[in-house]
């Protein structure tokens, strides 16, 4: 097969142009294209995916360089049965993961990805997680043949030219390398839908999807998958965690990282806004990352921590000026909506969302909708779909911290696990050290809601959040956390949260969102031995004055509850 010209901007990196080829042959595209990261390049994706409908554009005046993208009906969320972990020995991925042997899955995905792209463009996305040339990063290349995939790249991650020309200066013999992301969406089949990785092969295959948590590679696949697995073997940690950071008003900020399941208000922390009661502490939070923590051992013993991404892929529905103002903020402009409500007006809605439940639209899967529309069975039907996403730059947050492109990252004073439990977790407290501290986030644990498929109460276990995306078996990967513990001079403290407590009628003894702060300021204070604690049988837990409880009127005794 002959192809077109690979690109104006050649690597010199033998075994990239060799695996590019080797892919090519395969899945057989009519060109390649290579990105490089310009605007001009992405200019012109745009126009092409506006030409073919894979994307609509918004308002330009409410919503400036805004688009919508729909994804096919039965490809709105990551599919976990359909992804596996390809190890030579089935141990090694553990009881946490779907397990394929390596030959099987290359075979069985090659007898799909054969021909996948004739008629189409393989587009090379050279990426880096985190800062280009950081040694906390780590270099990825995705072939796709979806524009809309390269479009979400050049949000989430650093791609284009910059990463080619670093990947040519690293010796391959070193190790350094890259990771092998092979994507295309095939016919969206979900009988033909795979989400393979071979960590030991530094690789992914992922075809039969267009849903951005299945085809966006750099993310949970790279990010956490075969990081976790990397991490191992180099000594770091690959964490499902937010970063932020907390300024006082003598400019010395203090960073946390914090680990949450679903529904538990990850994203909300990460970019809280001080309650009125602490504004006239002067605190100012910093948001590093929502989502994915890469941490290191530097060399003052301490861990450091850098976001890989560069953009947020958030969950639409419920997001509001109430529950995540800085949120609402970041997704006015250059943001691609998807599986949401298109309004007459050219803007978007989703259940949850601002302002008033408009009168008509367009739903997520492109048909008239209306308020009180029921569907077959009754039920009423969503504008949005229930796992609609936003991606959007990380440099449109307000929050956004001035550290991000730090290569060294941020140092992390504490490690926060958190879940959502009614009465048995306090509100907070402290582990004894560091290997306690590794039992309570692999203890982690969370009640299913009314809004989840399950008995209501039913306790989920997620050890440290990481149940669906630690590359590896999990016993490995608590005995990586000890191990990581003992190499460390100055470890984080290591606490966990409950912001969800309630009474017995139900009601949440604690109000959450900004008020969380109180919490956070005393975690930091242990982590600098400003206030003691009293030692309990499961740690370390506040004495009720040592909370400031300024401007925040709760009934007498609360915080005893809590």
């Amino acid at each position: 097969m002959l192809l077109k010209p690979m690109s104006k901007f050649p690597t010199h990196n033998k075994k990239l142009s060799e695996w590019v080829n080797k892919m090519a042959r395969i899945c057989s595209p009519d060109e390649i294209v290579w990105i490089d990261g310009s605007a001009t390049q992405k200019e012109r994706l745009e126009k092409e995916a506006l030409a073919t409908g894979e994307i609509i554009k918004l308002n330009e005046q409410l919503l400036p360089g805004c688009f919508l993208h729909r994804t096919a009906i039965d490809d709105v969320a990551r599919t976990e049965h359909l992804t596996f972990i390809c190890t030579k020995k089935k141990r090694d991925a553990g009881l946490n993961n779907n397990w394929m042997s390596p030959r099987t899955a290359y075979n069985k995905a090659k007898a799909i990805f054969k021909g996948a792209m004739k008629g189409r463009i393989m587009y090379v996305i050279p990426f880096s997680m985190g800062p280009v040339g950081s040694p906390f990063s780590k270099i990825g290349v995705e072939l796709t043949d979806s524009r809309y995939v390269v479009l979400n790249m050049l949000i989430m991650t650093r791609a284009g030219e910059a990463v080619l020309r670093q990947l040519d200066t690293q010796p391959l013999h070193t190790g350094a390398g890259f990771t092998k992301c092979l994507h295309s969406k095939a016919d969206l089949d979900i009988k033909r839908r795979l989400i393979l990785h071979f960590p030991e092969d530094n690789t992914i295959w992922s075809v039969g999807s267009g849903y951005g948590g299945n085809v966006l590679l750099g993310k949970k696949c790279l990010s956490l998958r075969i990081a976790s697995f990397i991490g191992r073997k180099e000594h770091w940690l690959a964490e499902h965690m937010l970063i932020m950071g907390i300024e006082e008003p003598n400019g010395h900020v203090e960073y946390i990282a914090a680990a949450f399941p679903s529904a538990c208000g990850k994203t909300n922390l990460a970019m809280l806004i001080p309650p009125e009661g602490l504004k006239i502490k002067g605190y100012r939070i910093w948001t590093v990352g929502d989502d994915i923590a890469w941490m290191r051992i530097d060399s003052d013993g301490s861990l450091w921590a850098i976001n890989p991404e560069t953009g947020f892929f958030g969950v639409a529905p419920g997001t509001n000026s109430k529950s995540n103002p800085t949120m609402v903020e970041t997704i006015k402009k250059n943001t691609i909506y998807t599986n949401v409500l298109l309004k007459p007006d050219g803007t978007v809605w989703w259940e949850g969302a601002d302002g008033q439940v408009p009168g008509e639209g367009i739903d997520w899967q492109g048909r008239p909708w209306k308020p009180g529309m029921l569907d077959k069975e009754g039920k009423p039907v969503m504008a949005a779909h229930a796992n609609s996403r936003f991606t959007a730059p990380i440099s449109n947050c307000p929050s956004a911290s001035f550290r991000i492109e730090q290569h060294h990252g941020v140092p992390i004073s504490a490690i926060i696990f958190g879940g959502r439990r009614q009465f048995l977790a306090p509100l907070v407290f402290e582990s004894f050290n560091w290997q306690h501290g590794v039992f309570v986030g692999a203890t982690m644990a969370s009640e299913r809601t009314a809004a989840q498929v399950g008995k209501l109460g039913e306790v989920r276990r997620d050890p440290m959040a990481m149940l669906p995306f630690c590359g590896y078996n999990m016993a490995d990967y608590f005995r990586h956390w000890l191990v990581m513990g003992k190499k460390m001079a100055k470890p984080p403290k290591i606490f966990h949260v409950n912001w969800f407590r309630s009474d017995e009628k139900g009601k949440f003894l604690w109000p959450g969102f900004g008020e969380n702060l109180r919490v956070l300021e005393w975690i930091l204070d242990r982590c600098n031995n400003k206030v003691n604690a009293l030692k309990s049988p499961i740690g370390y837990v506040p004495f009720a004055s040592n909370i400031d409880m300024t401007g925040l009127d709760l009934p007498s005794g609360t915080l005893e509850k809590l």
